[in-house]
């Protein structure tokens, strides 16, 4: 399992969030909403600090991660953050 973000995803949370280099960006497994990969929950986003890293990538300085006890939720699948540029917010994706 794997964390993919690209170029402009990484930008677009480092202006939304006010983030600098050294900043964590966490996904998480959220009760309620809709899942290509969990029925009954969703992706969660929040800048903080880790406590127990399952996995880790960092783009442009930003650390983003997923703690241990989250990677359940995405079921050994990548998770791929892109960009739509018409929306102008990332977009996320599950691979196998």
């Amino acid at each position: 399992m794997n964390i993919h973000i690209c170029d402009e995803a990484a930008t677009w949370y480092k202006e939304e969030m006010l983030l600098k280099e050294g900043d964590f960006i966490r996904f998480f497994a959220r009760y309620g909403g809709c899942s290509t990969v969990q029925q009954g929950f969703s992706l969660g986003i929040s800048n903080e600090k880790p406590f127990d890293i399952g996995i880790q990538t960092t783009k442009d300085g930003i650390t983003f991660f997923i703690e241990e006890k989250d990677l359940w939720y995405f079921d050994n699948h990548d998770l791929v953050v892109d960009f739509n540029k018409e929306m102008d917010e990332p977009i996320y994706r599950y691979l196998e």
